[in-house]
């Protein structure tokens, strides 16, 4: 397997008024987070790892019984809901069988196909590499700071972090390499502090530990900001009927 897939999808759609799991919230009478996610994935990928809860595994398993069936599609439990970091590294087992991982955030429905493809190509298939889709918005909730080509900082929001009026922003996808890997996250854990206000293990600090520790970090730009948007709130779906691009 060259590439494996994984979507973190432990989160419920709490604030979007459902209890069901967010990566089976409908967006329109026919299309739902999946759907649109899978469809964009299956172009890329060899294989979907979803990290979910244990709340939402049996519901998850119903609507991706197909899929699952046919070995496409695989789950992994994240029995405290921790943090992403926590979460992406519950799949370890199955996505660490792959030469790279593809990482997308569950709600990141606007990500384009071309954005996911070329990354990939950049990323290359190398060793020892993190490759990141970044685009410049306005007063980002997430911020990367870079020193050259050194990847410094990268700044939270939800953690109490001051980020720019204008920075770069993530679209919600990670590509690295998968030999080596745990190793450094091994490592980080024994170097992180938890989030400032969230107390979880974020998975985002990781990124610039990784060039701090020798890792290549390789870019590709965004030009369509909109990419950067998720599923977040009522109004984020209104946007996304308004906006669809899938």
């Amino acid at each position: 397997m060259k590439v494996c897939a994984v979507i973190p999808a432990a989160g419920r759609g709490s604030r979007l008024g459902g209890q069901t799991p967010k990566i089976l919230l409908p967006l329109t009478s026919s299309e739902t987070v999946w759907t649109l996610l899978r469809r964009k994935l299956v172009t890329v990928a060899d294989h979907i790892h979803l990290i979910v809860s244990p709340a939402g595994e049996q519901m998850i398993r119903e609507q991706l019984e197909r899929d699952i069936a046919s070995g496409f599609v695989s789950l992994s439990i994240q029995a405290e809901p921790i943090g992403m970091g926590d979460a992406i590294f519950c799949g370890y087992a199955t996505w660490s069988q792959a030469q790279t991982a593809l990482v997308v955030w569950g709600d990141q429905v606007f990500v384009s196909k071309d954005t996911l493809a070329n990354s990939l190509l950049i990323h290359a298939q190398t060793a020892t590499t993190l490759t990141l889709p970044l685009t410049q918005i306005s007063s980002p909730y997430v911020e990367y700071i870079f020193r050259g080509k050194n990847l410094h900082a990268v700044k939270q929001s939800r953690e109490g972090d001051a980020c720019s009026s204008l920075g770069l922003s993530d679209v919600g996808t990670f590509i690295f390499s998968v030999e080596g890997i745990r190793q450094e996250w091994n490592n980080y854990l024994t170097k992180m502090q938890q989030g400032a206000l969230t107390g979880e293990i974020n998975f985002l600090p990781f990124l610039p530990f990784l060039s701090a520790s020798g890792w290549q970090i390789k870019q590709f730009r965004v030009a369509d900001t909109i990419e950067a948007r998720g599923i977040n709130t009522p109004e984020d779906i209104t946007f996304f009927k308004t906006n669809a691009r899938v």
